[in-house]
């Protein structure tokens, strides 16, 4: 039989005050996907319980695109996989069983459901060490990790909430379903997720619950990296970035998984910063965050000066750190190995750690030290780099992003790449003109010069037969004639260079 009979709801507390008024409205299910509700609808039919639970249901309520969908059961996997027949598979022996829906959304690919349990022991505080099957939703509900991952909803719209979850949506906490230590003691990663959700929901930890995560934050050890490592890129992600990585520090997470940023904390700079090299570090990330800049970047951002405290020197407006851009690849190739970011992210943020500490003196670079520059930092690494050096910047707390030297830099760059306009580029060379007869001297020289300039005039003009057959008509002319023609070509090309180049000094404003 489908269960219609609802348990006792708590809505959101008994004062009306602390109400979420849209939440005392049903929810209206037939907006959700027609994926979700074909699979959720199939297993009631088939004479069992079934609802919406955990961040998806959150979610709806947030008003944000769930990410993914989960359904929770009273039907146990073997009955869940008859129901679904070659659409459904079971991997784990965690009583979850995946069904697939032929979306090509990612999010909707696959639906989880999941048979309602309890759990055993945990051993390694990550995995129960035996999963036991429920009957009731409400036990399934407390065994979750926060009140507000602990909503259901049922296939009439209802919200069912046991543990307070709405109220402590309409305060935007993030609060431990029952006994915090308990939560954690379960799967320690779940301390990374509430500083993960406080970051992407911009809520507050509750005080409770952020203590357990101090008292126990040594747990954090028995996680993989791996999974460390995506609850980590999800903070840096969100727009709080850098108030997730405060809350990681306070909760003395920080120290735990990444002693080498910490280490920054408190370290003095010079008379060329501001802050010490922590705060530093985050005012970078703070600027990378802000203009939306990739992975990658933000990784670059908060890791670029993770060299600094161990190659300081002398305190202090005068103290020194050098080659701590060296140093630092090091240390970030090490940190990033260890938590198994792919080799093209190692590869691409260690680099830029290594040479974000770029200088060219404006006035006496040469055309062959930029392009000597250019070879060693990667040209496709320019924008990066350059992008990194605005973070540092910025984070340095001086007001501008790009200031007169990096302008410039910039220009000089573009400016030694452009291809000089040169014979070279014509699909005829001096050997062709002396081939139709040109003696060896001036003449030869005359006729090329005279050729560029018609062909930069019209590129359609730079073909073999054509560029001959004018060199034919040309070489009849005297050296004096062909030497007036060449000069005004000279002065032509001239001009266009200069233009070129004004061009690019007005796109820097240099």
């Amino acid at each position: 039989m489908v269960e219609r009979h609802l348990p006792k709801v708590e809505v959101a507390g008994s004062n009306p005050v602390h109400r979420l008024k849209y939440l005392m409205k049903k929810i209206n299910i037939s907006s959700l996907p027609h994926e979700v509700l074909s699979i959720w609808k199939k297993i009631l039919d088939n004479g069992y319980s079934a609802y919406l639970v955990g961040g998806c249901v959150r979610d709806i309520l947030l008003k944000r695109k769930p990410k993914d969908w989960d359904i929770t059961t009273n039907a146990k996997p073997e009955e869940i996989l008859k129901i679904f027949g070659d659409s459904a598979f079971y991997e784990n022996r965690f009583g979850t069983v995946g069904v697939k829906t032929g979306s090509t959304e990612e999010s909707l690919k696959v639906i989880e459901v999941t048979t309602f349990r309890i759990e055993g022991r945990y051993l390694d505080f990550r995995h129960p060490e035996e999963v036991i099957f429920a009957e009731k939703l409400e036990d399934d509900l407390k065994r979750r990790d926060f009140t507000i991952n602990a909503l259901a909803l049922d296939f009439e719209g209802n919200i069912i909430d046991y543990f307070g979850g709405l109220k402590d949506l309409e305060e935007k906490k993030i609060k431990a379903v029952g006994n915090p230590e308990e939560r954690f003691y379960e799967d320690a990663l779940r301390m990374m997720r509430a500083i993960r959700l406080a970051c992407e929901l911009n809520f507050e930890i509750e005080e409770k619950t952020f203590l357990a995560i101090q008292k126990n934050k040594e747990l954090i050890n028995y996680i993989a990296y791996e999974r460390i490592r995506d609850e980590f890129n999800r903070i840096i992600m969100s727009e709080n970035a850098v108030r997730g990585i405060e809350l990681l520090r306070e909760s003395g997470l920080l120290r735990e998984i990444l002693p080498e940023l910490e280490r920054g904390y408190g370290v003095s700079q010079n008379k060329h910063h501001k802050y010490d090299v922590y705060t530093h570090s985050l005012k970078s990330l703070e600027y990378a965050v802000k203009k939306n800049f990739p992975l990658h970047l933000r990784l670059s951002a908060l890791f670029h000066d993770i060299g600094k405290p161990l190659t300081k020197q002398g305190e202090g407006p005068e103290a020194t750190f050098y080659n701590h851009e060296i140093v630092g690849a090091k240390i970030v190739k090490k940190i990033l190995e260890r938590f198994r970011y792919p080799k093209e992210i190692v590869k691409k943020v260690t680099h830029l750690v290594r040479h974000h500490m770029f200088y060219l003196e404006i006035d006496k670079v040469t055309p062959a030290a930029v392009r000597r520059f250019v070879r060693r930092v990667g040209e496709e690494n320019l924008d990066d780099l350059f992008k990194l050096r605005e973070a540092d910047r910025i984070g340095s707390g001086v007001p501008k992003a790009h200031p007169y030297r990096l302008r410039y830099l910039k220009f000089l760059i573009e400016k030694v790449k452009l291809e000089p306009i040169s014979p070279k580029m014509l699909k005829i060379n001096g050997y062709d003109i002396l081939n139709l007869g040109v003696p060896q001297g001036p003449k030869v020289g005359y006729i090329l010069k005279i050729l560029l300039d018609e062909v930069i005039e019209d590129p359609k003009r730079n073909e073999r037969e054509y560029l001959i057959q004018r060199a034919s008509e040309l070489k009849n002319l005297s050296d004096e004639e062909l030497k007036k023609l060449a000069e005004e070509g000279e002065e032509k090309i001239k001009k266009i260079e200069k233009e070129k180049e004004e061009e690019i000094r007005k796109k820097y404003g240099v």
